[in-house]
């Protein structure tokens, strides 16, 4: 079909208000945008909307946890790990609501008066608050509070891989009690809560490559030594390994604390409001996802070369260093820098897992060489990529925190072991945690 010149100009005529109409509309949408900026009613609640999303993102973690460590015990000990993931996360929510939330945001800075005033339970907003009584620069106190609780159980469930198959239930509970009340928003609130290592050192961690896996990772070592290793692990000169129950739960979990990385890490840019906001949000999740994906293929490469074959709890694990390493610094990087930083987390397992037992520190699903060593070499990149940060302040509050967290948990489990025992009978090791400490199976048909 032809157009005479006489449509085509009828058409140009009636197309000339629409266009105008068009204008006018891009107009009044510049006009709005301007008048929404930060610290607005729109911008507090895209940023509590953002706290809420990334928050069960994160609880999806305890999920992850669950599935990993169930995966990576013998039959005999999965009822166990469940129940003391599920456990353990409930523990977290009600001692961070008691006293952790407060104790980690003391307020006007981290001194002695503001963090012995802030004992007391978290107080949300009223019902249907209004506008004039609520801070618009920033996102509800709930979606706050709910957001950071998962981190602080997130720490507690490090510890309950390593220490698998041989501590009696209600000492570990006991310790996530103090854990999570205590130890983790303490030296949490010296970084996040406006205390001397953020203030004095400019200490950088953005999602808690120390404040959270290095923490978990240091209660755990200490729980270990006082442990000590399974029954059988080390004999004759000889590291005997104890063949996980099930690959498939392990992997799936390994996937599931994949995708709660996103909200881990990207929830931490902790603002909603602009574009901006929302572009480094969207380039921290790239971050995290290559980070995962170098750690994962270093570990697949390196079992390869080592040992001739490939290994695929090295291989989970790799992913999990590489997230755990980008978690100090998901935004600085480019996709490159991100990928070989997840890499490196990826060879430091490899070569941690064997040297854990060479010194026969048992470590039942390698957490330790994950959520510690990876995450001290996380901490420690963030000076590649992000100008602020200082190899002295960064090492120096390594340091702190370290001697903080383990000598404290050295101390309560000595205390434990003492008062009430933590490890079960030698008969029960042999029997299953399952069967002595809670009389139920999570695989009844195979041992009947």
């Amino acid at each position: 079909m032809k157009f005479t010149k006489l449509s085509l100009g009828t058409a140009a005529a009636a197309l000339l208000p629409l266009a105008a109409l068009a204008q006018d509309a891009t107009e009044e949408a510049a006009e709005v945008a301007a008048l929404t900026p930060a610290g607005t009613e729109v911008g507090f609640i895209l940023t509590t909307f953002m706290f809420l999303v990334a928050g069960f993102l994160v609880f999806w973690m305890a999920a992850g946890f669950a599935m990993l460590e169930a995966g990576l015990v013998r039959s005999k000990n999965v009822t166990m790990q469940l129940t003391k993931n599920i456990a353990l996360f409930s523990i977290a929510a009600i001692m961070y609501y008691l006293i952790g939330y407060n104790l980690m945001y003391p307020g006007d800075g981290w001194t002695i008066p503001n963090v012995l005033g802030a004992f007391g339970t978290t107080g949300l907003e009223d019902v249907g608050v209004g506008t004039d009584v609520v801070d618009l620069t920033y996102a509800s106190v709930g979606s706050d509070f709910f957001f950071q609780l998962m981190f602080c159980a997130t720490t507690a469930s490090i510890v309950s891989g390593t220490l698998a198959e041989r501590i009696k239930l209600w000492p570990f509970l006991i310790f996530t009690v103090i854990l999570t009340g205590l130890i983790y928003p303490i030296q949490a609130s010296w970084k996040w809560g406006g205390g001397f290592l953020d203030a004095n050192y400019g200490f950088l961690d953005f999602a808690g490559s120390t404040v959270v896996h290095s923490v978990g990772g240091w209660a755990a070592l200490a729980g270990a030594l006082v442990l000590g290793p399974r029954l059988g692990k080390y004999k004759d000169g000889k590291v005997n390994a104890f063949p996980g129950s099930n690959l498939t739960l392990a992997t799936l979990g390994t996937f599931i604390l994949w995708l709660g990385w996103f909200g881990f890490n990207g929830g931490s840019q902790l603002y909603m409001d602009t574009a901006g906001n929302v572009a480094d949000i969207s380039r921290i999740f790239s971050n995290t996802n290559t980070a995962a994906a170098g750690g994962a293929l270093a570990a697949l490469i390196l079992t390869q070369i080592l040992y001739k074959k490939v290994d695929l709890t090295m291989v989970l694990n790799g992913a999990l260093a590489g997230l755990v390493s980008i978690t100090a610094e998901p935004l600085t990087p480019t996709l490159g820098a991100a990928t070989l930083i997840g890499a490196v987390g990826g060879v430091i397992v490899v070569f941690a897992v064997p040297f854990l037992d060479k010194i026969k520190i048992d470590d039942v699903v390698g957490a330790i060489p994950v959520h510690l060593f990876a995450g001290i070499w996380g901490t420690i990149a963030v000076v590649f990529t992000n100008p602020d940060a200082t190899i002295g302040g960064q090492l120096i509050s390594i340091v702190i925190v370290a001697i903080f967290v383990f000598v404290v948990s050295l101390v309560i489990w000595f205390l434990l072991k003492a008062i009430m025992g933590i490890r079960v009978s030698e008969e029960d090791e042999y029997m299953g945690l399952d069967k002595a400490e809670l009389g139920m199976e999570a695989y009844p048909e195979f041992s009947s």
